[in-house]
């Protein structure tokens, strides 16, 4: 149950979204393109990370690229 405390993990690295262009899903309100975020914690296709409403999100690498 790892997931209970990501908010309050330290952080891996940081990343910078590039954009909040989502096909399927409505991002533009949770990401901010040019905006540094704090990545909790990482899969092969995600990055769970605080996003707009300080809570953890999980968002595909496509919409970041890493600093």
């Amino acid at each position: 149950m790892i997931h209970l405390n990501w908010e309050n993990r330290e952080t891996i690295k940081q990343i910078e979204c590039v954009h909040a262009e989502a096909k399927k899903f409505m991002v533009d309100n949770k990401l901010t393109p040019g905006k540094t975020y704090d990545v909790k914690n990482e899969s092969d296709e995600f990055y769970f990370i605080i996003d707009n409403s300080n809570r953890i999100g999980g968002f595909l690498k496509d919409y970041f690229k890493e600093i």
